[in-house]
């Protein structure tokens, strides 16, 4: 076996310029690469979708960032631009065992069955009213701006309990803490105000409680669960960044691949394919999350012939496991709604930190696409699909913006 310690890394590009390009490299390199996160940072990452399930799974591979020895080393500096998904705060996405199931059951008995199928009818009522504004003389729009940003930013906004006047500011926020070309000197501002806006909902909700996810978090802790203030404002940022970036890709990824598939939107339209079908390929065939940041090794971990060793960070490259091969067949690398293993994705995790935000993502992206091709059944790209830009973040599968026409 080897550690590879010497090969040469794999870089990722930080302006995403090949997304899929990227990620074939990925997997011809084996299940286990070594790549470079922009900034120089080496990580190995998982791209096979096998070894991904397993290693999701496995108890030596943790949370823990002090477990990371470039963390411990001091090589990582506080201001690089990927420091907030490496180290995001104490949630329940960077702890282990019995603490992580303490956080994560809170916050799975605070987003029941019965509040996210309540959402169905405000997320029905919000589509409604974004698509009445969309222009109705067959124009051209940026519909992921119109569209497909505010409504997954408006659930997630009501869900948590956040004032709407707030939205305007988190989206600037949140595009610099994703952004791998955020300034370093802005970086630890965008950290601390995100923070700020987060400990301010906490604060509000504990003062005049409502009917969201928040103020259910600050009731379990007065129950006696033990939720800290600072667990409480880290799970509410986690939340809202996971909530709204996935189900904005989801839909607009949805899109352009019913715009370039003629042929695979025409069986949605006439009803022979099931609008699920859209949902759970676009998951697979373009996954809104690229890659997933980020686990230590706490131990050495083999990886067919190769060893994560101990003290080095992996990644899951989410976009070169949905067209693998091995786990989807010979035509993994087409869009195509009747596969019968579109199923079998894992792009919303797998293992004790799988999304817990996945039944709500699937609701929003099955509301609003059939909504959408109702009110416009022959909408279509506006310009080529090859002229269709990736913002420059590493995490996420997203577009600067999706010019459609709405004939």
């Amino acid at each position: 076996m080897t550690t590879g310690t010497e090969e040469a890394r794999i870089p990722l590009d930080p302006f995403v310029t090949d997304l899929d390009g990227e990620s074939a490299r990925l997997r011809a390199a084996g299940p286990l690469a070594a790549v470079e996160l922009p900034g120089g940072v080496p990580v190995w990452a998982v791209t096979h979708h096998a070894e991904a399930k397993a290693l999701l799974t496995d108890p030596r591979l943790v949370k823990d960032i002090n477990v990371w020895g470039a963390w411990r080393r001091g090589e990582i500096p506080a201001d690089w631009p990927l420091i907030g998904l490496a180290n995001p705060g104490r949630s329940m996405l960077t702890v282990d065992g019995a603490e992580h199931r303490r956080l994560r059951t809170l916050v799975a008995q605070a987003l029941t069955v019965r509040r996210v199928e309540h959402m169905r009818g405000r997320i029905t009522e919000l589509t409604d009213r974004l698509l009445d504004e969309l222009p109705a003389d067959g124009g051209v729009v940026d519909l992921k701006a119109a569209f497909a940003y505010p409504l997954p930013m408006y659930v997630v906004a009501d869900l948590m309990g956040i004032e709407e006047a707030r939205l305007p500011r988190l989206k600037v926020l949140f595009e610099k803490f994703f952004s791998t070309q955020t300034p370093p000197e802005e970086v630890v501002a965008t950290l601390t105000e995100l923070a700020s806006i987060m400990t301010d909902t906490v604060a509000a909700k504990r003062a005049a409680p409502g009917d969201d996810l928040t103020s259910a978090l600050i009731q379990a802790s007065e129950n006696g669960d033990h939720l800290t203030d600072a667990e409480i404002v880290s799970t509410l940022q986690l939340m809202v960044a996971a909530g709204h970036e996935t189900t904005i890709s989801l839909i607009v990824n949805a899109v352009v691949n019913l715009s370039t598939h003629p042929e695979q939107r025409a069986l949605v339209l006439s009803g022979e394919a099931e609008w699920s079908a859209v949902v759970e390929e676009t998951l697979r065939f373009s996954t809104p999350t690229s890659h997933v940041l980020i686990r230590f090794a706490a131990e050495d971990v083999p990886v067919g012939d190769r060893v994560i060793p101990a003290g080095d960070a992996l990644i899951v490259s989410y976009g070169a496991l949905g067209r693998d091969e091995r786990a989807h067949g010979p035509t993994a690398d087409r869009f195509d709604l009747t596969r019968t293993s579109g199923n079998r994705h894992i792009s919303f995790g797998h293992g004790p930190h799988v999304c817990p935000g996945a039944a709500l993502s699937r609701m929003e992206a099955g509301v609003a696409l059939p909504a959408l091709y109702a009110r416009f059944p022959h909408l279509d790209l506006a310009v080529p699909a090859a002229e269709l830009r990736n913002k420059p973040v590493v995490t996420q599968n997203d577009l600067f913006e999706l010019p459609v026409r709405l004939a």
